[in-house]
């Protein structure tokens, strides 16, 4: 089906199912431990093997050698792989890392050895038996040191271009009336998502199967299959259920690629599990990023002059962070200057994290709008509002799709209570605490790609939906049985769906907040072909046909949807396919933030009392997923405000804190009451379902939020995230 006009009526605004508050459909598989990940299939025979990972030592340079005979003579090791036994190995279309060190190390931790054992504890025992010389080399680590002399990025696939200039910025910010010149740094930050990265891998010939946690089926296929120099019609990849990645899974990563290896090594399958000590190190991770925000405006507040310069580092041959996204986007501004800069650095690959680019970019931007309304002597919500625009400021003759975002502002400040903000820093207290008030906007694109699916009518009257899309906990399964649903007119209950296999039909997967709007589409094709065959097999003939309660209905004529299938299963398989809306629209999603925090005037210890997320992204398909999606993105927030930071051992190469005792990440008691509200739109340049995607807009602003509240609380502003007590503690008010 080929979506290249703005949608009309469809079947799907009826609602009778989509929009409705549906609980996930797997949810009681989940919460009886019966739903089934990567790691924990039981049931491909008896002879599975178990693969440990040796990390390499040193942070840059080679293996001098490696004597590998003792751990082969350990008890139960079936294998060894090195890179001088597993045969040539490419690199993937996404990412650039090396799956397997040799000779050459490229970072810390990068796979040196895979052991085979019969069991995990004998693989482990043996890794430690493996002695490798290395000669070290020396690395750049410190993306500071090498800020000066990084050039430009060259032209990438993602994240539009690494220079944009429209207008004559430094004219127009001579001029202005009213300046800010900030620098802002955000550190590397870690997915640190529940389940660690695992694949059970088993070769039948020269097939091979894995089940495995992964975001994106046929990247990882199409990335596999380079990596191993193997076709890709010879791997099936499985991931039906995946305990959280964050885009730290999109593709194809280190046990995936070492656990095919070891297989086909030991002739017997083979279950790898990433140990977390070696997650940080050796996956992929957000890359820091410094960043310098330049902003003119008059003295109405309006926009003249806006400059954002981004400075990330990468293995060679990597992307950038590409921060300056939200701000191509975000406000009006006739004179607008945007440069990333990427140097090279000898770390882990840097790549996407939770929206990638807007996450860390608004955490520089929307503290500088902060820092510039309160030299205007503006309220903040007020400046951006002044600021907004209904077209792309790049591209004035390009209108956005849907553009609610001065709503979601106005909607926020009402629902939160903002005129009781305290009027300036440091003014309010209860008890021992200092209470502040802050708000950010939030921004994120709005892609959407070509996606299929298949769909089965049973003569029982179920209907089947087979997709690729995976679930990583974000109600994929949900929606699209809503779809299937809502199209063939049947109760949810008379749905299955099945996702996360590469033998069904391709979509883009789980990532770029893209998952949810595609899928769907895909869906919602494959009904229409199956309904024009119930159509056709039940005798109708006219144009106004309802699929409804179970029943197919026309002019007073009312047949059962079983019963078109009386004589067999119907199948239809179609894929939702797209023309130039994206081209003539600016589509995004818009968004608010606002936080309460207190900070005690004591110890400086802070914590978020309340948070408030409004979201404007098309029509929401279910409100308890995409709640849940909100308040997820709105945790990892408070996250990257106050605590996650990767810290880097510049000497060495390495993150020292790799694991979830030196990683912090927000537990319960970090987390308050989260507040999250949807504007009520659709937007009919998307698809048929008029939806958009919303689990990464509900990141995007709110640690810049909940950064701007420490600053009303205390009067002291803090650049360089997290917000940590070392950055603060001495500047706070003095005690009276």
């Amino acid at each position: 089906m080929k979506f290249d006009t703005p949608a009309g009526t469809t079947p799907i605004d009826r609602q009778t199912v989509i929009g409705r508050p549906h609980p996930r459909v797997e949810g009681p598989l989940k919460t009886t431990g019966t739903a089934t990940y990567a790691a924990e299939h039981h049931d491909l025979g008896g002879d599975i093997a178990y693969g440990y990972i040796l990390g390499a030592a040193i942070g840059k340079g080679r293996i001098a050698a490696i004597d590998t005979s003792a751990a082969d003579a350990a008890p139960g090791v079936r294998a060894i792989v090195t890179y001088r036994t597993a045969g040539p190995l490419g690199v993937g279309q996404f990412y650039v890392q090396r799956m397997l060190a040799g000779p050459a190390v490229d970072h810390y931790h990068q796979a040196v050895a895979v052991v085979v054992a019969d069991t995990f504890e004998q693989a482990r025992a043996a890794s430690a038996l493996i002695r490798v010389d290395y000669a070290r080399t020396t690395g750049s680590f410190d993306l500071s040191a090498q800020k000066a002399d990084a050039p430009i990025a060259p032209k990438e696939p993602f994240g539009g271009p690494s220079q944009i200039v429209v207008g004559d910025f430094d004219r127009a910010f001579a001029a202005a009336p009213v300046t800010l010149d900030e620098t802002y740094t955000v550190p590397d930050q870690a997915h640190a998502m529940m389940e660690p990265h695992a694949t059970i891998a088993r070769w039948d010939g020269d097939l091979l199967t894995c089940w495995t946690s992964i975001q994106q089926m046929n990247w990882g296929v199409r990335d596999l299959a380079r990596i191993l120099g193997i076709p890709k019609a010879n791997i099936r990849l499985r991931s039906p259920y995946i305990g959280g990645g964050f885009g730290g899974k999109g593709t194809v990563q280190s046990d995936l690629v070492l656990a095919a290896l070891a297989a086909r090594a030991a002739g017997r399958p083979v279950k790898l599990v990433l140990q977390r000590t070696l997650m940080f190190n050796n996956t992929i991770h957000r890359p820091k990023t410094i960043q310098r925000v330049r902003l003119g405006a008059g003295r109405d507040g309006r926009l003249t002059a806006i400059g954002h310069d981004n400075w990330s580092g990468n293995l060679a041959g990597g992307r950038t962070e590409p921060s300056t996204i939200p701000t191509r986007l975000l406000y009006r501004g006739e004179n607008r200057l945007l440069r990333r800069y990427l140097t090279t650095l000898d770390l882990a690959e840097g790549n996407a994290m939770r929206a990638p680019g807007e996450a860390p970019g608004m955490m520089a931007l929307e503290m500088a709008m902060d820092e510039l309304a309160e030299r205007l002597g503006m309220d903040p919500v007020d400046l951006r509002i002044a600021n907004d625009t209904a077209v792309d400021p790049e591209k004035p003759g390009r209108p956005f799709s849907t553009r609610a975002f001065v709503e979601c502002l106005r909607t926020g400040a009402d629902r939160f209570g903002w005129s009781k903000r305290p009027g300036s820093p440091a003014s309010r207290r209860d008890g021992d605490w200092l209470i502040g008030f802050g708000m950010a906007s939030a921004i994120r694109g709005a892609p959407i790609a070509k996606a299929g699916a298949r769909v089965r009518l049973e003569r029982s009257g179920r209907v089947i939906v087979e997709t690729d899309k995976t679930d990583l906990g974000t109600g994929s399964y949900t929606i699209v049985a809503q779809t299937a649903a809502e199209m063939m007119g049947v109760p949810l209950d008379r749905v299955e769906a099945r996702l996360g296999d590469s033998s069904f039909p391709e979509t883009p997967g789980s990532g770029g907040q893209m998952g949810a709007a595609s899928v769907t589409a895909g869906v919602y094709a494959a009904c229409a072909k199956l309904r024009d065959i119930v159509v056709q097999r039940l005798g109708f003939e006219r144009d106004d046909v309802v699929f409804a309660d179970g029943e197919v209905r026309s002019a007073g004529r009312t047949v059962s949807l079983a019963s078109a299938a009386r004589l067999g299963e119907l199948v239809a398989e179609d894929s939702m396919e797209y023309g130039d809306l994206s081209q003539r629209f600016a589509q995004q999603t818009f968004g608010a933030h606002f936080a309460e925090v207190g900070v005690d005037r004591y110890t400086g210890v802070v914590r978020v009392r309340r948070l408030l997320a409004v979201c404007a992204a098309g029509r929401i398909l279910n409100p308890v997923t995409a709640r849940s999606q909100v308040i997820g993105g709105m945790t990892m927030g408070i996250g990257a405000a106050l605590m996650e930071e990767m810290a880097v051992d510049t000497r060495f190469g390495l993150f020292v804190n790799h694991d979830l005792a030196g990683y912090e990440v927000p537990v319960h008691a970090d987390v308050p009451h989260l507040d999250v509200a949807f504007i009520d739109e659709v937007d009919p340049t998307m698809s048929p379902l008029k939806a958009k995607g919303v689990g990464e807009l509900g990141l995007t602003g709110v640690a810049p939020a909940i950064a701007n509240a420490v600053y009303n609380a205390t009067g002291v502003r803090v650049r360089d995230y997290p917000i940590t007590l070392d950055k603060y503690l001495t500047r706070l008010p003095e005690l009276t």
